[in-house]
């Protein structure tokens, strides 16, 4: 009997040919780092800084130096964001974990990229969110913010990097509310404030919870690849079921506060322009069978986020509009 063919999606992604070619298509080194710093996932980095800086406007007259600061706290979310995929492309690619994946080749498990070239990427992107976070704490003389970058940092690269990642144990969600959520704008909110109001945690959580939605899509696509890897996310504890109706839950909660601000702002009804992306990300996620289509759920959610945060952003800081 001719032994069964194992799936594509089970063969090492690092029998492939390195740097030229993946499954038979022809990679530029240029698309293969595009691709490895996974753009679709920026969105999530801009969404909390929007809203952060929204909020800052709103609760206090702005000046140029402000808006300096904003774009300073764009920067290290922006850097800290790509820094993190090129650290899981890494982390799970020496691991094994990219063996069993089904999606883009990844740089360093599909051999596009030596892994240390990425590992290197990875901190050189910490490094930079490090120097502006730097230059940010400077400016402002809240010197205590360094503890809190250090921790954004140490986050970053545990999520799959050392001996024990969190993002193994079912952690992901956790941490990329603290950090992608509550810190990233609270802190934004901080940086150019001073202080952190009622609504600006409101806003943190609504930012948080996008994020996670976009972590959990992400991860009930390769919810069977994990487990073969003995990657324990948190789609892979609950189950696939359970795991779609946690991320409508976390995709449309954020409507919520959406819905608050409405009462008293009511320029920020264009926020629910986002359920024109977030709907069908929640419908197809709850319906669909194949991966391309849970990345579809991924790439709507992350832009409806996006959406989101200017239909709130946007009011507050021009609040002759309401």
């Amino acid at each position: 009997m001719t032994p069964k063919k194992a799936h594509p999606s089970q063969q090492p992604r690092k029998q492939l040919t390195g740097g030229a070619h993946s499954g038979g298509r022809r990679v530029s080194t240029f698309g293969a780092w595009l691709e490895g710093a996974r753009l679709r996932t920026l969105p999530l980095a801009i969404v909390p800084v929007l809203l952060g800086t929204g909020e800052a406007h709103a609760s206090a007259r702005p000046t140029e130096w402000q808006w300096l600061l904003a774009l300073g706290c764009l920067a290290v979310a922006l850097f800290l964001q790509i820094g993190v995929n090129y650290a899981n492309d890494y982390s799970d690619g020496i691991r094994g974990t990219d063996d069993f994946r089904v999606g883009p080749p990844r740089l360093t498990g599909s051999g596009l990229a030596k892994p240390e070239h990425v590992k290197r990427a990875a901190f050189i992107c910490f490094g930079i969110a490090a120097v502006v976070g730097l230059a940010l704490v400077i400016a402002t003389a809240h010197w205590w913010l360094l503890v809190v970058g250090a921790a954004a940092i140490a986050a970053a690269w545990f999520y799959t990097g050392g001996k024990h990642p969190y993002g193994y144990y079912g952690l992901g969600e956790v941490f990329v509310f603290i950090f992608f959520g509550l810190v990233a704008t609270a802190g934004t909110l901080f940086i150019q404030r001073g202080v952190v109001t009622t609504n600006g945690w409101l806003l943190a959580v609504a930012a948080g919870l996008f994020s996670c939605a976009v972590l959990m899509v992400n991860n009930i696509r390769d919810i069977e690849q994990d487990r073969l890897a003995r990657k324990r996310t948190l789609a892979v504890l609950i189950g696939d079921r359970a795991a779609r109706i946690s991320f409508a839950v976390m995709a449309l909660a954020p409507f919520v506060v959406a819905a608050m601000f409405y009462i008293t702002i009511p320029a920020t009804v264009f926020s629910f322009g986002a359920l024109l992306l977030i709907a069908p990300a929640v419908i197809i996620t709850l319906m669909a069978d194949e991966s391309k289509d849970l990345v579809l759920a991924l790439k709507l959610t992350s832009l409806g986020a996006l959406v989101y945060a200017l239909g709130i952003a946007i009011p507050l800081m021009l609040p002759t509009v309401y």
